[in-house]
């Protein structure tokens, strides 16, 4: 009776621990993306999350019409311990109705759900003298992926 009980409770605790370990939220898929800027209007972006770390931007700006089509950029994407994750590519945002505003976008974060990752962004332009913009973002996983 006791060896009953006792393998009983060992499959339990097994059973817990099993329960207690999460598998680490997969970033591969594809992410909409909203980013605010300090006192500036909120900017979006779709970002796909390829296999061995690469990816794509497509920014989703309805001005960007202006200039036809909507183009990607290559984007290139870690994740560490913790549910960290790094992503980063090169982009263009539309300034007013002619101009663009040409840098990189650095995004840390970490996974809130497997389908909500925010943290913090920084643009900086590659063009010209002016400082990197920070802001924060919250990326939230794109239905079907």
């Amino acid at each position: 009776m006791q060896a009953r009980v006792l393998i009983l409770t060992l499959i339990a605790q097994m059973w817990c621990i099993a329960m207690a370990e999460t598998q680490s939220p997969n970033l591969i898929g594809r992410w909409n993306v909203e980013i605010t800027f300090a006192n500036e209007q909120p900017r979006s972006l779709r970002f796909d999350a390829q296999g061995a770390g690469k990816g794509t931007f497509e920014l989703l700006d309805p001005r960007a019409k202006v200039w036809g089509a909507a183009t990607s950029s290559e984007a290139k994407w870690s994740q560490e311990q913790g549910n960290s994750v790094t992503f980063s590519g090169p982009v263009e945002f539309m300034l007013g109705n002619v101009g663009r505003d040409a840098g990189t976008l650095v995004f840390k974060g970490k996974f809130e759900t497997a389908d909500l990752i925010s943290g913090e962004v920084e643009f900086s332009p590659s063009v010209g003298e002016r400082p990197s913009k920070h802001g924060t973002f919250k990326a939230v996983r794109a239905g079907g992926g």
